[in-house]
């Protein structure tokens, strides 16, 4: 999938903006990975700031990350959700019913990329520090990932995934408690 670095642009455009840029890219037909294309570039171009949640809903939850659901397209196409992240959390590694898009919108976040081996081990396939502005989208298969505020400051993440999580309750279809490998320098 693209990646887009260090650009947060539109800071304090309106949120609906995007959910109509991204129900256009969504409605072109496209594979799960060129759709997940096609909405990056949507959220680089439209990201909000961290203004489009309150002060409280940006301080977050001492006990675990927090998910804010902002849009759940009606006929199911997708979600846009806010995740805010104190320093510490993280989730577990998992993979994604469908693909999925996220920008950082304050802060930054640490991403571990996996993949599953033949022996049933996980290998870790590379990592990143996702910072304000950057923004990343992943298809399964090869969606493995787990994501961390490696910070001392509250974290803040826009993700728009290709399915109505209201409905489905979260956007992950698996969790991986598996051994891990470090990956073969290359």
């Amino acid at each position: 999938m693209k990646s887009r670095h260090s650009r947060l642009a539109g800071a304090g455009q309106d949120l609906g903006n995007l959910i109509s840029a991204v129900r256009g890219a969504t409605r072109a037909g496209a594979s799960w990975a060129e759709t997940a294309d096609l909405v990056a570039d949507v959220l680089w171009l439209h990201m909000p700031g961290p203004e489009i949640l309150t002060a409280e809903q940006r301080y977050g939850d001492p006990a675990a990350y927090r998910c804010h659901l902002l849009h759940a397209e009606p006929d199911g196409l997708f979600s846009v959700v806010a995740l805010v992240w104190r320093p510490g959390q993280a989730t577990p590694i998992h993979d994604h019913v469908t693909w999925c898009v996220f920008g950082v919108i304050q802060g930054a976040e640490h991403e571990e990329r996996y993949t599953l081996r033949d022996d049933g081990w996980l290998e870790l396939a590379g990592t990143a520090v996702n910072a304000t502005g950057d923004v990343a989208g992943l298809a399964p298969p090869g969606d493995i990932h787990r994501v961390r505020n490696a910070g001392t400051e509250t974290a803040i993440s826009l993700h728009i995934y290709g399915t109505d999580i209201s409905r489905l309750g979260s956007s992950v279809r698996r969790v991986y408690d598996l051994p891990v490998v470090a990956g073969i320098p290359g």
